[in-house]
């Protein structure tokens, strides 16, 4: 079990614009919690026969003044704050990071921004994360792998799941792109990104970024694969797709990729999140309550039935409970599409194969099966791999996983 870490490391961790976001933060949770003080006082008078409010979940009169008043006061504390810390920052000392990775930090931002993080982007909040390669915690350094001679034409990318960053590929003392380079030759560079936004937006943005990282690549790139895990299967997908629409020419060179416990067709989980916002909105006097499970990301709704696509979200309510209308996508043409699903049951059965699952994705979703045809992603048996007694994070540091991935990767012949 992980040491807690001492108030001085933790102060070392800090950056001049954390206390930004921070303030940021505050500032709109107070702001929220004032809505849903005038949604309460609202439905209470609405249920007593009392005047109408002004308009849903807003009071009139003097106390819809009030309520205005400390939102008014609290925009102006966050536009203060916000300038003043701003001013501030230049005179405060950066952390050296090249010698001190600040992991627990950055493991506390991933979630964040898993949760929060399309909010974050938003209001351009200093706490949201921005898409990015890296290696070993610090920015992918062209210069210094062209210097050292050490970049291959083999290019490996490791695309993280929700809620998680770039370091955690480290599990149990196994980082499965570490395992690849020593095994097929590989250079592993692993992408760090806002799980909180919608998976169509970052699969974009990858698309985007793999174009210039393959043009500035140290040598030639003959070969590229993605790895993905958990969410990060679904931007993949999300990225090959929209870079094979815009002709990009990274989308040729890729030859394989791997999803390891990715929710192809959802995880029931977001599911059961949803229905709590249907048992909030049950009553006037919970009503206003549910505005608090809005706090859910685009990203993790996205998960709700898998979307990769635009088309799966724009025009819709993402909170509210609908069927799977996802646009079918079948696997990237072209490329050896493999998977990788866990379950925590001891061994295979027809029930097994349908209920149980890692624990948080069920087994017949990462394998991409689905009782309609057209949703179904035909992976080749030979492409698939079921590891039993293990959990979706257990999928990062598997022995099992990290040798049927060497298997798969490895050069032919």
């Amino acid at each position: 079990m992980p040491s807690k870490p001492s108030p001085a490391r933790a102060l070392r961790q800090l950056r001049p614009s954390d206390l930004r976001g921070a303030a940021r933060l505050a500032t709109q949770a107070t702001a929220s919690i004032s809505r849903v003080a005038e949604g309460v006082h609202q439905s209470v008078l609405g249920t007593m026969g009392l005047p109408g409010a002004a308009a849903p979940g807003r009071t009139r009169g003097l106390t819809g003044m009030v309520y205005g008043g400390v939102r008014g006061i609290t925009r102006l504390v966050d536009a203060g704050l916000q300038a003043a810390l701003l001013r501030l920052e230049p005179f405060v000392a950066m952390p050296d990071e090249a010698q001190d990775v600040p992991r627990e930090r950055l493991a506390v931002l991933a979630a964040l921004n898993g949760v929060m993080g399309d909010r974050l982007a938003e209001d351009g909040n200093p706490l949201a994360t921005s898409m990015g390669f890296y290696q070993q915690g610090r920015p992918l350094d062209l210069a210094a792998l062209r210097a050292a001679g050490t970049a291959s034409g083999h290019l490996l990318v490791l695309v993280h799941g929700l809620c998680m960053n770039d370091l955690q590929w480290e599990h149990e003392g196994h980082d499965h792109g570490a395992h690849l380079a020593q095994a097929v030759g590989c250079t592993p560079v692993y992408l760090r990104y806002n799980t909180g936004q919608h998976t169509s937006t970052n699969g974009a943005e990858l698309a985007r970024q793999l174009q210039a990282l393959v043009a500035a690549w140290p040598v030639a790139v003959t070969r590229l694969s993605i790895v993905g895990h958990s969410m990060g299967g679904l931007v993949a997908r999300s990225a090959c797709q929209q870079a094979e629409q815009a002709g990009l020419s990274w989308r040729g060179l890729l030859q394989h990729l791997v999803c390891l416990g990715t929710p192809h067709h959802g995880a029931p989980l977001e599911r059961a999140g949803h229905w709590v916002d249907r048992l909030l909105g049950s009553t006037p006097y919970s009503r206003p309550f549910a505005r608090l499970t809005g706090l859910r990301s685009a990203g993790i709704t996205d998960l709700r039935h898998g979307h990769v696509l635009d088309a799966d979200w724009l025009g819709r309510d993402r909170f509210r409970k609908s069927p799977d209308m996802r646009t079918p996508l079948p696997l990237p043409a072209g490329v050896l599409c493999c998977t990788v699903a866990a379950t925590l049951a001891a061994q295979r059965s027809p029930v097994t194969e349908r209920l149980v699952g890692d624990g948080l994705v069920p087994l017949h979703s990462a394998l991409g099966w689905h009782d309609d045809p057209a949703r179904r992603l035909e992976f080749a048996r030979a492409q698939q791999c079921v590891v039993h007694r293990t959990g979706h994070l257990q999928l990062l540091g598997d022995v099992r996983v990290a040798r049927q991935l060497v298997r798969w990767l490895a050069p032919a012949g």
